[in-house]
């Protein structure tokens, strides 16, 4: 299953970030492969949409599982339209690092 958890910035050790639409990065992780991988999110400065623009982008990647802090209205409903399953923490001192530890677990 590909999840993809928001970050403050493009390393393991980024601290997670409570902003879906807005956040800076986008740890992109494959429980299958294993792989992981950072996207860096290009609707981070949008004037407006960046919540329903960046669900775009995670049902183009095949992701399955989106953790964040929270998610606007417009972003929920898209999400739900695609079965991407929203996982909200409200943790801002955790790495992603330690995120994907638990995910394993």
């Amino acid at each position: 299953m590909k999840t993809i958890i928001t970050s403050t910035g493009n390393e393991l050790n980024s601290i997670f970030d409570l902003r879906f639409g807005r956040a800076g990065w986008f740890c992109l992780y494959d429980d299958e492969t294993n792989d992981i991988s950072f996207i860096e999110n290009e609707n981070i400065n949008s004037n407006s949409g960046a919540g329903t623009k960046t669900v775009e982008k995670i049902v183009e990647l095949g992701v399955q599982k989106v953790i964040s802090g929270d998610f606007g209205p417009k972003a929920k409903k898209l999400l739900e339209k695609f079965k991407v399953q929203m996982v909200m923490l409200q943790d801002d001192k955790s790495s992603v690092k330690d995120i994907i530890e638990k995910l394993k677990s």
